[in-house]
């Protein structure tokens, strides 16, 4: 059966909250299924930072890249067919070379610092490139203010790509902080999606609860907001089997004490959310949500295909007709 847009799909308004590799493939699942105007696609900006004088937004770029079809399949992140004639320069030049910039994707951040420079919010700056990459959803950052993800290790606190990228998550996690977010706003795409009052429900891709969710719940009165939203809230689980499909999400939640399971997602997103959707791998855990008042749904949440995309797109959006 053809799973693209049609008439079955919800007829309001859908908010999606995402990270970069993960999130991306689900956003990219909604986007085939949704009219554009349906879509809103929220993303994290706390890894963002600046590295050998350019504008880096890893999660921005990866959904970007992801939807216009330009991503690297095998890493999740990145240009596919990339080259990387500037970093062997740059490093002839004794430069910093442990955040690679291939030279296709030195573009996007060069035309990123333009736009910036030019007085053009992040917001504005997005919009307009992922215009040029024929997006037709909206993706917006989470804030137009620097919001910055400081990972607490027992080495000391490390800036996130120092963290995830320089030290490969090695070092043992005690908790986060982040930094500018109390000073910082939604963005205005961000905001006029909540306001909006058709807003059918949102969705929380299967990202890092703690690193790429974790700084967009930072912003200030959001989870309140989230709350008191009058519209259901579901969140994807990216722990499956006690194991994350992609990054540091597992071991993070060992460090921190915190059950490996979709139990422990849930308890981490905390009030406002109203269901769970969950590997089947996963389906023995289904009774312990009962008592926390969240419905669940239980389906295949592994995306290696268009096709699991697609299919897991669709039956988050028709769990949330059950609200």
């Amino acid at each position: 059966m053809d799973m693209g847009k049609d008439e079955n799909a919800p007829q309001g308004p859908i908010l999606a909250l995402c990270g970069g590799v993960g999130g991306a493939k689900l956003a990219l699942g909604l986007s085939h299924i949704l009219p554009a105007e349906q879509l809103t696609l929220v993303v994290n900006t706390g890894d963002d930072f600046e590295h050998l004088g350019l504008p880096i937004c890893p999660d921005l770029d990866t959904v970007m890249y992801t939807l216009a079809g330009l991503g690297n399949p095998e890493t999740g992140w990145g240009r596919a067919q990339e080259t990387w004639s500037f970093m062997q320069a740059i490093a002839e030049r004794g430069g910093e070379t442990w955040f690679q910039l291939g030279d296709k994707d030195l573009a996007q951040h060069v035309q990123r610092r333009f736009l910036l420079e030019q007085g053009r919010t992040l917001s504005d700056a997005i919009r307009e490139m992922a215009a040029s990459l024929g997006i037709a959803p909206a993706i917006v950052p989470m804030s137009d203010q620097k919001v910055r993800t400081i990972v607490e290790t027992e080495q000391g606190n490390l800036a996130f790509q120092h963290y995830f990228v320089r030290q490969q998550c090695a070092p043992r996690v005690t908790g986060f902080h982040f930094e500018g977010a109390a000073d910082a706003r939604l963005s205005p795409g961000f905001d006029q999606a909540l306001r909006d009052p058709d807003l059918a429900g949102v969705i929380i891709c299967p990202s890092n609860p703690f690193v790429s969710i974790g700084p967009i719940l930072s912003l200030p009165s959001l989870t309140q907001r989230l709350s008191t939203l009058n519209a259901p809230i579901i969140a994807v689980s990216p722990i499956v089997g006690g194991q994350a499909l992609k990054g540091p999400t597992a071991k993070m939640m060992k460090e921190l004490g915190l059950q490996i399971s979709p139990i422990g997602v849930a308890d981490y997103y905390g009030d406002f959310l109203d269901g769970l959707v969950m590997d089947v791998v996963d389906r023995d855990k289904s009774p312990q949500f009962e008592a926390r008042n969240i419905k669940v749904h239980i389906c295949n949440t592994i995306m290696s295909s268009l096709a699991d995309r697609k299919a897991l797109a669709w039956a988050c959006l028709n769990f949330l007709k059950k609200f």
